[in-house]
């Protein structure tokens, strides 16, 4: 039988802090720290905060005030998400990036009008392609 993993950092008197987030994420801290490293290279900021509405912490991270990358921590990765509305979709896909993450791109349901691009970060090998896909979200109107 499969395990179904569920979103971590459910205790809103819990700050995500270091420590917290080493227990959860295990061998995945180091991809975790690449992540925040090119965030602070793009010139982004990154922020944890507890959502009522989802009942978890989660990390948004900014270009100035647009909303950029929303992160989730998970046992054991990283779950990086970047939403784009639906128009983006063709461009997304002509990015440069893996077949697989594009497979996973297209198979993942949209949210309303937006289609959500998935990255688990267990390793630092998928954070090029969020990266190019990070990128082109900063340049889009």
């Amino acid at each position: 039988m499969e395990t179904i993993n569920t979103i971590e950092l459910t205790d809103e008197n819990v700050f995500p802090d270091e420590g917290v987030l080493k227990k959860v994420l295990g061998r995945s801290f180091n991809a975790y720290l690449e992540l925040l490293k090119l965030f602070s290279d793009n010139e982004l900021t990154h922020e944890w905060r507890y959502y009522r509405d989802g009942k978890a912490w989660l990390c948004k991270v900014q270009k100035k005030k647009k909303t950029i990358v929303w992160m989730s921590a998970w046992k054991g990765y990283m779950q990086a998400t970047i939403y784009f509305p639906l128009r983006f979709l063709d461009d997304v896909l002509e990015l440069k990036i893996t077949e697989e993450s594009k497979i996973k791109i297209m198979k993942t349901k949209n949210v309303g009008k937006s289609k959500p691009c998935i990255f688990e970060i267990r390793n630092k090998k998928v954070i090029k392609d969020l990266e190019k896909v990070m990128n082109f979200k900063i340049v889009i109107k």
